[in-house]
C-alpha cells in the first residue's frame, strides 16, 4: 500500500509549481530549493498535505524555511545537509502524530538539530524529556467512513458509534461473523487516540481484549489514516473531513477508494469542520524553549506567524481557521 502510495505522489509532485500557493497539488517531503530547510519536520498522515503546502508558501527574506516530510513513504530521510549533519541522514521515517514527537524529543535530547518540529493531530500533555508545545494551526472534523456499497448505516448518532465501537452486540453482532467491522488506524497515528478518546476506549482495553471486534490492521497491514481503498461492505473507519476534502477537491492524492463520510447525530460532514459534531485542532509541536527564537518564534507562534497567516493555503487543504492559531498555551508537563 505504501509503495503504491509513495508512486502516486511522485507522479502527483509534477503539479507542484515551485513556490506555487495556487491549486497545485503538493509534492511529498520538500522540493525545490533550499534542498535543506531551517525548520524540518514530521509526523501527522493527517497534516501532512497542509504541511507540504505551507513548505512551499512560506518564505523568509524569499527563502523557504519549512522542510515538511511525509508520514509514509520512503523507509528513511534526510533531514539535514549530511556532510555538516551527519546524525541527520537516513533517520527512521517517523508514521503519524506519536512517532513525530517521539522523533522530535530524541533530536532534542540528542541535541543534533535535525528534527525541529513536529506535525500533531491530537493533543498530547503528558511530561516528556524536553518541554514541548503545542501550538494550534487549525481546525478539522473527523467522522466515519464506509464504502459505497457498504451495509453499514451512513446516518448514525455519537451513542451509536460509541455502542459500535464498545463491540456491543446489538449493532455489530457476534464473532466471528461480525455485522460490522470497526477499524482503527495504525499504532501511533493522532487521528487513532483521538477517534479512541472520543468513543471511551483505551489502549489498555484493546491489549486486554475487552473489545475484539476492533481492527487495525486489513490483510495483515496496518491500517493507514485517511485511506479508504481497503474498505470492505462491512467496514467503517474514521476519517478526517479535512483529508477527504482535500482529497476530493485534487488538491491532494486521492486514496479514498469507494470510502463515502458518514454524519453523526444528523450533521453533515460537508458543513464546515468548526462545525461539526467531533471537531480538534491539529498543531505544530515545537520545544519549549524555542518559543522566542527565531525562526519558531516567526513561523509558528502567535497570530501574526507565517504559518497563520497563510489562511488560503490552510482553507485549500480542506481545513477550518483556529481562532487559537498560533497560541502557546498548551504545554507539556
Amino acid at each position: 500500500m505504501n509503495k503504491r502510495r509513495r508512486l502516486a505522489t511522485v507522479l502527483a509532485g509534477a503539479c507542484l509549481i515551485a513556490g506555487s500557493i495556487g491549486t497545485g497539488m503538493a509534492i511529498a517531503d520538500p522540493s525545490g530549493s533550499p534542498q535543506y530547510r531551517d525548520l524540518a519536520g514530521v509526523g501527522s498522515d493527517t497534516t501532512e498535505g497542509v504541511g507540504n503546502g505551507l513548505a512551499a508558501a512560506v518564505t523568509v527574506n524569499g527563502v523557504r524555511v519549512i522542510g515538511s516530510y511525509d508520514a509514509t513513504g520512503s523507509a528513511t530521510i534526510t533531514t539535514k545537509d549530511p556532510v555538516a549533519k551527519p546524525a541527520c541522514k537516513d533517520l527512521a521515517r517517523p508514521n503519524g502524530s506519536g512517532a513525530g514527537r517521539t522523533a522530535l524529543i530524541n533530536s532534542q535530547v540528542a541535541g543534533n538539530g535535525c528534527i525541529d518540529f513536529a506535525r500533531s493531530s491530537s493533543l498530547n500533555l503528558t511530561a516528556a524529556p524536553v518541554g514541548l508545545t503545542y501550538v494550534p494551526m487549525a481546525t478539522d472534523g473527523l467522522t466515519y467512513a464506509v464504502a459505497s456499497s457498504s451495509t453499514v448505516p451512513r446516518k448514525l448518532t455519537m451513542a451509536q458509534l460509541q455502542a459500535i465501537y464498545h463491540c456491543d452486540p446489538a449493532f455489530v453482532g457476534t464473532a466471528p461473523n461480525y455485522a460490522i467491522n470497526p477499524y482503527l488506524p495504525q499504532s501511533g497515528s493522532g487521528t487513532r487516540s483521538f477517534w479512541m478518546s472520543t468513543m471511551g476506549i483505551t489502549e489498555t482495553q484493546i491489549t486486554n481484549g475487552q473489545y475484539p471486534c476492533l481492527k487495525d490492521k486489513a490483510g495483515g497491514v496496518p491500517v493507514q489514516e485517511h485511506d479508504g481503498r481497503f474498505l470492505g461492505n462491512k467496514d467503517l473507519v474514521p476519517f478526517s473531513i479535512a483529508q477527504y476534502q482535500a482529497q476530493a477537491g485534487g488538491t491532494m492524492n486521492d486514496f479514498r477508494g469507494s470510502a463515502l463520510l458518514g454524519s453523526i447525530d444528523g450533521i453533515s460532514p460537508t458543513t464546515l469542520n468548526s462545525d461539526f459534531t467531533v471537531k480538534r485542532d491539529v498543531y505544530n509541536v515545537i520545544p519549549t524553549a524555542k518559543e522566542g527564537t527565531a525562526p519558531w518564534s516567526t513561523t509558528f507562534v502567535g497570530p501574526g506567524s507565517l504559518v497563520c497567516q497563510q489562511r488560503a493555503v490552510i482553507q485549500r487543504y480542506g481545513f477550518a481557521l483556529s481562532p487559537e492559531c498560533g497560541s502557546t498555551a498548551k504545554r507539556t508537563s
